[in-house]
């Protein structure tokens, strides 16, 4: 439970009366209603409100169930529908609108020509659960009637109608009048010390979703919905004993929220973290044994150098590919890297040692990369009925598949890329968000900061499962000689990015551990 299912629990407790005790001491609340009553009639008849024509009496008949009389024409209805739950002894049900006088402020406008005087006054946007934001206050022209019917003085509840925070209620508390906006209801009580019991519940119907109007295009708390709310009503000192017990709870379930938010944010990094751990055994060579068996990574670059010499036979690679990049430790146990006949010492750039059976690769060595593109927006033909997914880095999930895009793109657009992206490739964001890697479910398209990646050889996926996991890793290690830096690459540096290469069995086995690893991390 984390900490606002607890306060709601908490809340529900307090109106079906399971909080704190019931005292056969107490006044009951039928006395109390009586009483406010009589405080309304005494105000009607000062012409100080007037008579609300809604005004009922909610009590249980001879034969159990619950009748609603309303006292202006007599009507009685049976409501046993509306009844939520039993309440204590002593209880009462009734309506927001028969303990309360409601009216609601002046519709906000600039124009003056009603008269009156410049008057501050309070909208939804001042306030909220509890409080009130006043270093924002707007100045409306009212009249002298108008600051009598639409404004709040110290202890009335104030509720927001409209928007995304209808509900939202607090008590005036301050020692001043102000005025009110027409989308602030003011519920005035009709005695003393009802207001924080009211506020309490109406927080929980809001939290609950059981405070909006109906029939409305937007949530919103109309007057008559307001008023109309059923209310569990406790004698007026058990309410005091709720409110004091709820301010003693409140802050320790505040407390115990933000210690859970701070345990979930724990978890969610401690997993991340676990995850970077084993990636950074797997590119070390520490998740799984060497196997002698399964050779060595210089025959895996043996392959790699014949299937070059093939493609470059059929024409499906420049020859200019077969420069090779060669990477060795030296006697002096420096590492170095031979291109043609030109030794360089590369030993900044290597991060760490790798297993006798491994070695060190540049990625475009060990890949093919199809970058991609965006057709011209102002071109409509390349956007209208659309047809072939096109993939951008939003519609990619770390470690994830891509099943749909938000964006297609017409036949046209086929001459702008040359082939499609197959189901099963693999692609990586190079831009922005720099190493996040997806595989395709689908035949897509994509954008100029996704490559597509062709391992030269790549037996049973092996190669492609092994760069999906690591490659995140990989392009992002921070300070590290060999790591993507920016957050806008280019060809150049996605084909120095430095790859730790294991013999291709090791790197089925590799993988087949991180994804029983990473399972149990879900």
């Amino acid at each position: 439970m984390n900490g606002k299912q607890l306060k709601n629990s908490i809340l529900q407790w307090a109106i079906q009366g399971k909080l704190v005790q019931q005292d056969p001491n107490d006044e009951p609340a039928s006395v109390l209603l009586e009483h406010i009553r009589e405080e309304k009639a005494k105000l009607v008849k000062e012409k100080k409100i007037k008579k609300d024509k809604n005004e009922s009496i909610i009590y249980r008949g001879d034969d159990n169930s619950y009748y609603e009389k309303f006292l202006a024409s007599g009507e009685v209805k049976c409501i046993d529908d509306e009844i939520p739950f039993e309440i204590p002894q002593g209880w009462e049900w009734t309506r927001i609108g028969n303990i309360f006088n409601h009216t609601s402020g002046k519709q906000q406008s600039g124009s003056n020509k009603n008269g009156g005087t410049p008057q501050k006054f309070i909208t939804t946007s001042n306030l909220y659960w509890g409080y009130f934001i006043l270093d924002n206050v707007k100045v409306m022209n009212f009249t002298e009637e108008e600051i009598k019917t639409s404004s709040a003085t110290k202890g009335d509840l104030l509720v927001c109608e409209g928007g995304a925070g209808y509900g939202r209620s607090a008590i005036w508390n301050y020692d001043y009048d102000i005025c009110l906006q027409n989308h602030v209801h003011r519920l005035r009580p009709c005695v003393n010390g009802i207001c924080e019991y009211v506020y309490h519940f109406i927080y929980l119907l809001k939290e609950s979703n059981n405070l909006a109007s109906v029939g409305t295009a937007m949530p919103g708390l109309s007057a008559n919905r307001l008023k109309g709310l059923l209310l569990p009503f406790p004698p007026l000192p058990e309410q005091k004993r709720i409110v004091a017990k709820l301010e003693e709870l409140l802050p320790l379930i505040k407390k115990y929220s933000e210690v859970q938010d701070c345990l979930e944010e724990l978890n969610i990094s401690i997993n991340d973290k676990l995850k970077k751990s084993i990636l950074q055994e797997a590119i070390q060579g520490k998740l799984v044994p060497q196997i002698a068996d399964e050779g060595t990574a210089q025959e895996l670059l043996e392959q790699i150098r014949q299937e070059k010499l093939q493609l470059v036979k059929d024409g499906k690679l420049k020859k200019s590919a077969l420069t090779d990049s060669i990477i060795f430790k030296g006697d002096d146990n420096k590492y170095y890297e031979q291109v043609s006949n030109e030794n360089t010492d590369i030993t900044e750039e290597i991060p760490f040692d790798l297993p006798n059976n491994w070695t060190w690769i540049r990625f475009g060595e060990y890949v093919r990369m199809s970058i991609g593109k965006t057709p011209p927006r102002g071109e409509t033909k390349y956007w209208t009925n659309g047809i072939y997914p096109w993939v951008s880095i939003s519609d990619m999930s770390d470690y994830g598949l891509v099943k749909t895009t938000k964006e297609t793109v017409s036949e046209y657009a086929q001459s702008l890329f040359g082939d499609i992206s197959s189901v099963g490739t693999l692609i990586m964001s190079f831009k922005l968000t720099v190493g996040r890697t997806s595989i395709l479910d689908i035949s897509a398209y994509h954008n100029e900061a996704v490559i597509s990646i062709y391992p030269f050889v790549d037996k049973d996926y092996r190669t492609r499962n092994y760069l999906f996991y690591i490659l995140p890793i990989i392009s992002n290690l921070g300070d590290s000689k060999d790591a993507i830096k920016g957050k806008t690459l280019n060809s150049k540096s996605l084909n120095n990015l430095l790859l730790p290469l294991p013999p291709l069995n090791e790197q089925g086995r590799i993988v087949a551990i991180i994804e029983q690893l990473f399972d149990k991390l879900r």
